[in-house]
């Protein structure tokens, strides 16, 4: 690793909730390689996606890697993933130094301008067991993501995701907390986001 302070954590202090924030878990020089070669090596695809009764094309484009070949459903969507690659291999061993997890499923998203987004939601899934770890890295654009309380909405984060940052979500986060990262007007450019998660 070299960042001057990858191990630099900033944990928030929220009621049912673990996050923790590493700004500088990747460095600078590191980020634009990784970013170059996700963008152009990984197999992007847009699925559709129907919200109240509506079908349209998903506002990013999406991959999914993982291991043996156990498929991640969310929104309707069902994903097959591809297999792991060397470079989601390093990226996964990295934050795993952190994180002691095995992550076994990578989701990528590829966001190519400020009108993407990803709306209001929780990663709760029943694929990813009770009280999972979501482990998301960011390289590109940076992005403001909202956290909000389900039962008390006055309990509300924003983080600006940074390039080459870590955010960590675990305990009981995805139980009483959804997040969403919303659409911007400002010129902004291309951001990826890697989300890391164990399928049970």
């Amino acid at each position: 690793m070299n960042s001057l302070f990858p191990s630099e954590k900033i944990s928030f202090d929220l009621p049912n909730a673990i996050i923790e924030y590493y700004p500088n878990f990747f460095d600078i020089v590191q980020s634009k390689m990784l970013f170059e070669k996700l963008h152009a090596e990984i197999p992007w695809q847009q699925d559709n996606i129907t919200v109240f009764g509506k079908t349209h094309p998903q506002p990013r484009l999406t991959a999914l890697f993982g291991n043996e070949g156990k498929p991640y459903s969310y929104s309707n969507i069902v994903m097959q993933p591809h297999d792991w690659n060397s470079l989601l291999m390093f990226i996964k061993n990295e934050i795993e130094e952190v994180c002691p997890e095995n992550f076994t499923t990578v989701l990528l998203n590829l966001y190519r301008n400020g009108k993407d987004s990803n709306g209001w939601h929780a990663d709760n899934e029943k694929e990813l067991g009770r009280n999972p770890a979501i482990a998301s890295v960011t390289f590109g654009a940076e992005r403001v993501f909202h956290l909000q309380h389900n039962s008390f909405p006055e309990s509300k984060l924003k983080i600006t995701l940074q390039n080459g940052s870590l955010l960590i979500m675990k305990g009981e986060t995805q139980h009483f907390w959804k997040h969403q990262i919303p659409k911007t007007s400002k010129d902004i450019g291309e951001r990826i986001n890697l989300t890391f998660r164990c399928i049970k």
